[in-house]
């Protein structure tokens, strides 16, 4: 009887953590911001996307600035409340993941959302805050040498898993990020398409 009553216990919270994270992550910061700061529907211009890099193309930088660091801690917060609030690991790990998730098909804009990198990087964050600056170090690394922003993304989310399970042999988490390092470059699909026709945009160019 105990063992049913933990079960479901534990089966609830990840529910709640599943529905939690996916709401968190579903919040779009860059259309909020720009509409808030009166700019265009950021919908409606450069490649239509939600995230940072868009908001970078209105010309407000610090506006970019704030999109990138609400998508990014969306997904710290959604794993910190999964830990200490809604059942340990498994429930951080449930949270985690539709955040990603809510991020990429968020309900608010019709389930078009972003490529998810800043969000990836605050999922890692909250489960493991090392590992997050291994990842920035790789992602600095590959855009000091390529100029490239989506190749940079690519390779960091490629690597981490393995760091991951390296530094904390946390098998779950690896596959975790595992997973989202997937679905990270289905959506970077046509910067790929561009990246192997020669064709990608770098990093400063103009036009």
């Amino acid at each position: 009887m105990a063992e049913t009553l933990n079960w479901s216990l534990s089966g609830s919270a990840t529910l709640i953590a599943l529905a939690l994270g996916y709401l968190l992550g579903s919040i779009p910061f860059g259309v909020i911001l720009t509409k808030l700061s009166g700019g265009p529907d950021l919908r409606s211009i450069g490649s239509g996307n939600i995230g940072a890099t868009n908001v970078l193309r209105t010309g407000n930088k610090k506006l970019a600035a704030l999109t990138l660091l609400g998508d990014m801690l969306k997904g710290t917060a959604a794993v910190l409340i999964g830990l200490h609030f809604l059942g340990g690991p498994q429930a951080a790990l449930a949270a985690g993941l539709a955040a990603f998730l809510g991020h990429l098909f968020p309900v608010w804009v019709g389930f078009k959302g972003g490529k998810g990198v800043a969000t990836y990087l605050g999922i890692l964050i909250g489960l493991a805050w090392p590992v997050a600056f291994a990842f920035a170090a790789i992602w600095l690394s590959v855009a000091k040498l390529s100029k490239y922003s989506s190749l940079s993304a690519l390779v960091a989310s490629l690597l981490t898993p393995l760091v991951l399970w390296v530094v904390t042999g946390n098998r779950q988490a690896a596959l975790l990020m595992a997973v989202l390092a997937v679905l990270l470059w289905f959506m970077h699909r046509t910067n790929i398409a561009r990246l192997l026709a020669g064709s990608e945009g770098k990093i400063g160019q103009k036009g």
